[in-house]
Parts: C-alpha cells; structure tokens; sequence
C-alpha cells in the first residue's frame, strides 16, 4: 500500500510527464559570423491528455525548441526525456505533401511498414477526406493540405501531437473549422497537444497551460494555467485576459 499522504501509484503516473525537454543553452555559430544564443534555461514538460501552448514573439526561438524536441537538432546542451514507447505526431506550418502521392499514399507512407495496411477509413472520414483520399496535393486548398497533414500524424496514434503554426495563413473560417477538427481527434484519442503559436486568442480558447518565452534568447517568462473550462471562455473573457498578460509580459504578449 502506498504511505500516508502519498498519491496512489496510478495517479502519480498520470501527472508525471509524459515528455520534459530541458534546454540549459542552445547557440548557432555559423561560419563567418558571430554565434547566435536562441535558447537559455528553457524547461518544457508535457503531461498526458493537456493541451500546451509556447506563446513567443517571432524570432524568439520556438521552432528551434520544436526542433530539439523532435530530435531534429541534437547540437545542445541539455536534455531529452519521454515516457518510454511514446508516439510525436508532428504537424508543421506547410504540409509538406508528395505531389506525385495521392493523399491516402501520402498518409501511409508515414507509418512503420508494418502498419501501412491498416483501415484508414474512420480517421478520413472524421477529417473529411474520404472523397479525397485518391486526389493528388496538386487539387488540395491549403486548408485540405493542412488536413491530411493533421491525418499523417494522427494515423501514427501519437501519445503527443506537436503543432507549428497549424493554422497561419488560414481565413477564420477554414482556421477554425481546422482547429475543431485538431482538437477533436486529439481529443477523442487521448493524445496530449504542444502547439506554438503567436496568435494569443488561438491559444486561450484551446490550452491548459501557456509558456511564455522572453525573446532571443529564449527563456521561460511565465508558466500560465488556464483552470477556465473551455465552454466558458468567451470572447469577453479571452479579451481580459489577453490584456492582462500583455500588461504582465510585454515583451511577450502584443497589446492588440
């Protein structure tokens, strides 16, 4: 039996993280020219089943923070810890689709080998693929792009689905019926979400938590909870609490 006090074995494994990146120093030194500090004492955890948002002015060194935690950049001082068998769906800012694969072999083609045969056929059809599953990117708005994109990686069944800027670029209309399809499948598959992002009212209708990151080099200026259930976050309160931690970090967070 566990001590007095002490939470039951299966709760304490519910909060711990399910992925901590720990970032003591990242400097590029590109030839020629001086070296570039982008990150410094940068602490990221993620925990089952949350939705977290990196908020940081442009330039501040979030996609290089992406980049560590996905493994594509090894050159830092710190390091990397995951649960272990943990699955990173990651979705970047373009969908970086084969055009001479049609959208079914673009998702496929994601998967371990042993597990390109399986059904696709309940993940399309709640993205809203199905009829496009035989079309080529050639015939895809960005918006459908940005679909299958968000559907190679949810097809991995990831514990983690990391979002770069998803929905840039998108008129409110396609950006928010992306978004509900996003948050949606993650939802209903219990993955957790780590999405970076500048856009603030994008990130207090859908996170748990917010890191705010100072600029260059960047640095954890503030952890936010938001306790607010998301059925609750009107406009009117989005509006105060952006205004609050613009007043807060203002080298973070724009004043309009």
């Amino acid at each position: 039996m566990p001590a007095a006090g002490a939470e039951p074995p299966a709760v304490a494994a519910a909060a711990a993280p399910i992925l901590t990146l720990t970032v003591r120093r990242k400097v590029y030194r590109p030839v020629g020219a001086e070296p570039v500090e982008a990150v410094r004492d940068l602490v990221v955890s993620v925990r089952a089943g949350e939705t977290l948002c990196l908020i940081g002015p442009s330039g501040a060194g979030k996609t290089t923070t992406l980049r560590i935690l996905l493994g594509l950049d090894r050159d830092f001082e710190g390091g990397l810890t995951t649960r272990p068998g943990l699955r990173i769906g990651m979705v970047f800012q373009e969908p970086r689709l084969l055009p001479w694969r049609s959208v079914e072999e673009n998702v496929r083609l994601s998967l371990p080998r042993a597990e390109r045969g399986q059904s696709l056929d309940a993940l399309f059809d709640e993205l809203g693929l199905t009829e496009w599953r035989g079309r080529y990117p050639r015939a895809l708005s960005l918006g459908m792009a940005r679909r299958v994109a968000l559907a190679r990686a949810l097809a991995l069944a990831p514990g983690l689905l990391v979002l770069d800027e998803p929905f840039v670029s998108l008129d409110d209309a396609a950006a928010a019926s992306l978004r509900a399809a996003v948050f949606g499948s993650a939802a209903s598959r219990g993955a957790a979400v780590l999405m970076v992002t500048h856009n603030v009212p994008e990130a207090l209708a859908v996170a748990d938590r917010l890191l705010l990151l100072s600029g260059r080099p960047a640095s954890l200026a503030a952890e936010v909870p938001i306790p607010t259930p998301r059925a609750e976050r009107g406009r009117g309160w989005a509006e105060a609490m952006r205004r609050d931690l613009a007043a807060r970090h203002p080298g973070t967070v724009a004043e309009g």
